[in-house]
């Protein structure tokens, strides 16, 4: 599953775009500096989201959408065309 798919899967989950849920969380006080565990638990509580779906969220939430060139066009499983996510909803994305 590419890194993508993970944050699309994100937002039919809880039916917010991940850019909703980075503007939620950085109400609640999470930001770069925060650890993983406090956003994980946040994202399960709130939305049932499992690890991988919520440390997805917790890369964009921490780090921007910027993902690692190693990623883009690889045979990985997480292979992205591109090594910037899209963060405002899979039916707005002009790349799918």
């Amino acid at each position: 599953m590419t890194f993508q798919a993970y944050l699309d899967a994100v937002e039919k989950k809880t039916g917010l775009t991940p850019r909703q849920l980075i503007e939620i969380a950085h109400e609640k006080g999470f930001d770069e500096n925060t650890k993983a565990t406090p956003i994980v638990e946040w994202l399960a509580a709130d939305y049932g989201l499992g690890r991988g779906h919520a440390m997805a969220m917790v890369h964009v939430i921490t780090k921007g959408p910027q993902i690692s060139d190693k990623h883009v066009g690889t045979d990985g499983t997480h292979s992205d065309p591109s090594n910037t996510l899209w963060l405002d909803g899979a039916a707005t994305n002009p790349a799918g």
